[in-house]
């Protein structure tokens, strides 16, 4: 178990735009960051980082919290697994102390599968580089290919013995059970008394997720057996989804920031040749075709890629099938094709270094000029074909979600095919409004599948009554969000924000169960004599709470200084007003308060047929009546009744 002063030395180090950084590309807003939400598909920013806080707020998923439940919720880390991380990016040696059997017991499956991968990764590694078999085959096809003990560390490449049982006996001396090891991914089971290894005679190519942690492995054969696959990948497992994971990406995320853009590459060895060539902006997306996910992955980090085409039929027409989801994903595309015959892995080691750079600067061309020169190549002399080749792509065009972007795309296309821009805008408002149709199909097609016509009634009653319970709960809130945001401030005759609040509501009980569970916490740890901070309870609470906690915390909006520096219009700020708000507050609190017992005490005395309870319940109305009179006066606020 991590030690509490280890815990403390990382919060004190912890810069949570850097932090974030490391996983999204933020920009500054005013004195705060945003950026594209990495948890949603979204296409205006409302991911926002409030340093002056130490928090984010996700305004489209509704996540939030501080920089290490940001590492947690997007690299689905453990509490502890986070603190480990952030500990080795800042520097902080870990002191450890004896964990209990409770908290043993609790260590997740991830956390197993993560430690898992871990040891096979150092395994494979170790046999590369110190068994007869992996240095005689593994070792020397890397040599082969260039990769010299740098690129070998860099990227941990490994290698597997061609033995049925070799990881598995090794995994199985060192403690873990069959059962971790075939949900890695790591044996298969043929039968329930019978696994062996996935991974046999094989170079392995580790896959990492965005914190550099193993998740997976790519392991490629190196003999001729036909019956064999030349790659295998690990399966799907709970750490581990191939659709989200870019090759390579741990690796590039800052250089792609530097440059702002990003090489698209087929394969592993295509990446690693890429960075031996000095080019470290580059990934793969192996053993899957691109996907949705994996663009929204890049988008974080850059809103341009470079794709670069295996001169092949079949290398072009991969990448083909993938420009166009990049486009949709609102990405910014353009392409390089090699020679024919030659990939980034072969034509970076003919070329060397510096030419291979230089060749990718100058063939480095737009995706439509490069497009219509591919697909018109054999059109000369027939309009049918030359008709299909406009279609093609204006649907290029079409799925590109920016109007001013498809506009200058189609003005590019009618000055290189020599047709009048007016067909081709025509020709893409037909494609527009027929996918149109079709999206406005399937949602009414799952609206009656799946959700049943309302009945409305013929004169719906409207209530002008207020909403007594919800008003209460507004007032919980505004609560809580001060106590959370100036805990220790100064608010009367030197008395904290924490003190004033557990005073003044002592006998108060709240009613939204969140509140309820924040506002406890905050006074059963200051009868222990612990003052708590909102960082624990976005590290400790659940996951309601943390929500909760920091969307009290941030706002979406803040002050623009030119009010007061141009304009000369001033606000003063929360906190140069504190003791006005806080007392204001909790009078309104108990106002509101008040005014529910006295609903709720209503609905008794309806219900009442006894004698003495009705008199008894008149009584408590009459005697909230004072109450709710007396708070109204210190609010300054007359009651309607």
């Amino acid at each position: 178990m991590i030690s509490r002063e280890t815990i403390d030395e990382i919060h004190n180090r912890i810069d949570i735009v850097d932090v974030i950084s490391d996983f999204v590309s933020l920009k500054r807003s005013g004195q705060n960051y945003k950026a594209l939400s990495p948890f949603t598909n979204e296409k205006t920013a409302s991911f926002y980082v409030v340093p002056s806080k130490g928090i984010f707020k996700d305004f489209s998923s509704g996540k939030g919290g501080s920089a290490i439940t940001f590492v947690m919720e997007h690299e689905g880390m453990s509490y502890v697994e986070a603190l480990r991380y952030l500990a080795k990016k800042y520097g902080v040696a870990i002191q450890e102390e004896a964990a209990t059997d409770q908290q043993l017991q609790s260590q997740t499956e991830r956390d197993s599968l993560y430690i898992v991968m871990n040891f096979a990764c150092t395994y494979y590694n170790d046999l590369l580089l110190n068994s007869d078999e992996g240095r005689s085959i593994g070792l020397s096809y890397f040599r082969e290919r260039g990769f010299n003990d740098r690129i070998l560390e860099k990227f941990q490449l490994g290698y597997s013995l061609n033995d049925w049982h070799h990881l598995e006996a090794a995994a199985v001396k060192k403690g873990f059970s069959r059962d971790i090891l075939e949900k890695a991914g790591l044996i298969i089971r043929k039968q329930e008394d019978k696994t062996y290894d996935r991974f046999r005679g094989r170079v392995i190519f580790p896959v990492h997720n965005l914190s550099g942690k193993v998740i997976a492995f790519g392991a490629r054969i190196l003999t001729k057996e036909k019956d064999q696959p030349k790659y295998i990948n690990s399966p799907e497992t709970a750490i581990y989804h191939k659709s989200h994971v870019l090759y390579g990406l741990h690796l590039a995320k800052n250089e792609i920031r530097k440059h702002d853009f990003c090489y698209l590459v087929e394969g592993y060895t295509d990446v690693i040749s890429m960075h031996l060539a000095g080019i470290e902006n580059a990934v793969a997306s192996s053993g899957t075709a691109l996907t949705e996910d994996q663009i929204r992955l890049l988008r974080r980090f850059t809103g341009n890629i470079t794709v670069l085409f295996d001169g092949d039929a079949a290398g072009i027409k991969a990448a083909l099938r993938g420009i166009d989801l990049i486009l949709k994903g609102g990405v910014n595309v353009r392409v390089v094709l090699l020679p024919d015959g030659e990939d980034p892995d072969s034509f970076s080691k003919k070329m060397g270094s510096t030419a291979f750079q230089e060749y990718l600067r100058a063939n480095t061309r737009d995706f439509i000029s490069f497009k219509i020169d591919l697909l018109s190549a054999d059109i000369t002399n027939d309009p049918i074909r030359k008709a299909e080749v406009i279609r093609d792509i204006i649907t290029s065009i079409s799925v590109i979600p920016d109007p001013i972007k498809r506009s200058v795309y189609i003005r590019e296309t009618s000055d290189l095919l020599k047709i009048q821009e007016s067909v081709l805008l025509t020709e893409l408002n037909k494609i527009l409004i027929q996918e149109r149709r079709k999206q406005e199909q399937d949602q009414t097609r799952g609206t009656l599948t799946l959700e049943p016509v309302p009945v409305i009634p013929e004169e719906p009653a409207i209530s002008t009554k207020p909403d007594t319970p919800l008003m209460v709960q507004m007032q919980e809130r505004e609560t809580i969000r001060l106590l959370l945001n100036y805990t220790e401030s100064e608010v009367d005759d030197g008395s904290s924000m924490l003190d004033y609040m557990l005073y003044e509501l002592e006998e108060v009980e709240f009613t939204n169960p969140v509140y309820k569970e924040i506002f406890e916490e905050f006074r059963r740890k200051a009868a222990e004599g612990i003052r708590l901070d909102n960082f624990y309870f976005l590290e400790n609470g659940s996951e309601e709470v943390k929500r909760t906690v920091a969307d009290l915390m941030t706002s979406r909006y803040e002050t623009s200084p030119h009010w007061s520096e141009k304009f000369h219009i001033y606000f003063a700020h929360e906190k140069e007003v504190l003791k006005n708000v806080s007392m204001s507050n909790v009078l309104r609190l108990k106002f509101r308060l008040i005014q529910k017992m006295m609903e709720d005490n209503l609905q008794d005395l309806k219900a009442s047929t006894r004698e003495e309870d009705i008199d008894r319940y008149l009584q408590i109305h009459s005697n909230l009546k004072e109450m709710e009179k007396e708070v109204a006066n210190e609010l300054g606020i007359v009651i309607a009744r």
